[in-house]
């Protein structure tokens, strides 16, 4: 197996480190945009419970956002965004999920936990490969600031889904369905 490469060692960045400073630039946008967006779940949301566990991802995600400076910081580069298109998809379909569902129902509570899941596991996916690549970089530090991003994005979607499971599904399963009537 290979050593690690050393951060800026000899011939400059590999192109693992170049992939990795673009996704980071990717996730740190991501990170702000949802800043901005997940207040509006919040609002929209029904049950105490889901409205308690999107305000503390606010929280989270503002740390995700530290985080990602000190990051950048280790890595002796601007903290700076750049275009995710994944996370405006995403933010999009949170939208669409409220568009789509009648307020104050545990259906939309339901859809903004499956939302806000698609969400979670995009940021899954992301961190654990920055994690992978900072870990084969040998860039420990990094790694280990990717890590506890890694630890409250997966303890976030494991939280929506015990919401879930708790009776949001349950009760927007019995929801009843509005007839509409079609006019002549």
């Amino acid at each position: 197996m290979p050593t690690p490469a050393e951060p800026g060692g000899a011939g400059g960045s590999s192109q693992l480190q170049k992939l990795m400073i673009e996704s980071l630039k990717e996730m740190y946008q991501a990170e702000n945009q949802l800043v901005k967006s997940l207040p509006m779940l919040r609002d929209k949301s029904t049950t105490p419970e889901l409205k308690m566990a999107i305000q503390e991802h606010i929280t989270q995600t503002e740390t995700h956002v530290k985080r990602l400076e000190d990051v950048f910081s280790l890595l002796k580069e601007e903290s700076q965004g750049k275009e995710c298109k994944a996370m405006a998809g995403l933010i999009a379909e949170c939208e669409v999920v409220l568009n789509n569902t009648e307020a104050g129902s545990m259906s939309r509570d339901a859809g903004i936990i499956m939302a806000a899941q698609k969400v979670e596991h995009y940021e899954i996916a992301s961190y654990g490969s920055l994690l992978e690549f900072a870990r084969t970089l040998g860039l420990n530090d990094v790694a280990g600031l990717l890590h506890a991003t890694l630890d409250e994005e997966k303890q976030a979607d494991q939280g929506l889904t015990v919401i879930a499971q708790t009776g949001i599904n349950w009760e927007a399963e019995h929801e009843p369905v509005e007839e509409k009537t079609d006019s002549i």
